[in-house]
């Protein structure tokens, strides 16, 4: 998803509290992956000391970016002992150091931050330690490690690998087996990451060959005017891989127009339209691969941890980590169900 508008084993939705979170990093495949929305605090996560936590994220002008707001908000919702002040997602970079700036003078006890540029956001995440207030970094990360306690976020190169791999078990069958990709925003270092990890996954199949690739924008309009591109340029070919569930629905719209389905496709990030489409089987799309927005639930868990000093059960150091990195499941028609309720609009 674009840096400027964006963005595994699921990891803060399968979390009933700070301590199942991170024991949920542990495994793969969760038998039961549920929303934040159907979880509720763990019986024994009793309320504590009252924690202020700011919370400064993005406009929300995508589908994933609205389901980053909506899993902080629900998931600070659920604690007694939890006050959120959270500002208006801004995509400006100054209008977003100033929403920080005004959190810091609040005397907010933790922040949460997504910043709409992790370089740019930096200093306003070194004045918030300097006040003696912690910051939980979510997803963009800051330039520098003393901008920010914990970082948690997705896993940009994991994603690729584990689409690449999908795709080349699929395939590793098949005779001179031939790949597509639908990438991201090329400017934004996610994007580089994610063809890296699936380029470095396809090595490992020497009978599959990548014979194009094309950069879209994670919008609906360029997905359906790159895939249109794609399907003209080649004839035919096996696989295809999108980095964006969003710009995915406009590159099924093409495939559909243009009466192609003699290949798969992966889709990222795991928005609900991808999850029911996958569930219905009855088109191309077979997977997708999670860059979960849930990561914002996790972030208010953290915060509240260390709002309340304390560490995250399953661990034995008395704090919280220092960063947090979230695995990329692959969800197939085989584990759809447990996966569908922490799907995106």
């Amino acid at each position: 998803m674009p840096e400027s508008s964006r963005r595994g084993l699921l990891f803060g939705a399968a979390a009933v509290s700070t301590g199942a979170l991170l024991a949920a990093c542990t495994s793969n495949e969760p038998k039961n992956a549920r929303s934040d929305a159907d979880t509720a605090p763990a019986a024994d996560d009793k309320p504590g000391a009252p924690v202020t936590i700011g919370f400064a994220g993005p406009q929300a002008d995508h589908g994933w970016l609205n389901a980053i707001n909506e899993n902080a908000t629900s998931r600070a919702a659920r604690y007694s002992d939890v006050t959120l002040e959270i500002t208006e997602g801004s995509n400006d970079t100054a209008a977003q150091i100033g929403q920080v700036q005004t959190l810091i003078n609040k005397k907010v006890d933790v922040l949460v931050v997504l910043p709409a540029d992790g370089k740019a956001l930096t200093q306003a995440g070194l004045q918030a330690m300097k006040a003696g207030i912690p910051v939980i970094n979510l997803d963009r990360i800051f330039a520098s490690p003393q901008a920010y306690r914990c970082w948690i976020g997705g896993d940009n190169y994991g994603m690729g690998l584990n689409a690449g791999r999908y795709i080349g078990e699929r395939l590793k069958d098949k005779p001179d087996a031939k790949v597509v990709e639908l990438a991201g925003m090329d400017n934004l270092e996610l994007t580089q990451q994610r063809t890296r990890g699936f380029d470095d996954a396809l090595k490992n199949y020497p009978n599959i060959t990548k014979v194009a690739r094309q950069a879209a924008e994670f919008t609906v309009e360029s997905g359906q005017a790159k895939m249109a591109q794609l399907l003209q340029a080649q004839s035919a070919f096996d696989a295809l891989w999108n980095h964006d569930d969003d710009q995915g629905v406009g590159a099924l719209r093409a495939i559909a127009q243009a009466g192609r389905d003699e290949f798969l496709m992966v889709g990222g990030a795991g928005a609900k339209s991808a999850m029911d489409a996958i569930k219905a089987d009855d088109g191309v799309l077979k997977a997708t691969v999670l860059y979960p927005p849930t990561m914002a639930a996790s972030a208010i868990d953290l915060a509240r941890a260390l709002g309340q000093n304390k560490g995250v059960g399953g661990m034995a150091e008395l704090e919280i980590p220092a960063s947090v990195t979230l695995y990329s499941a692959v969800v197939t028609k085989d584990n759809v169900d447990a996966y569908l309720p922490t799907g995106f609009s």
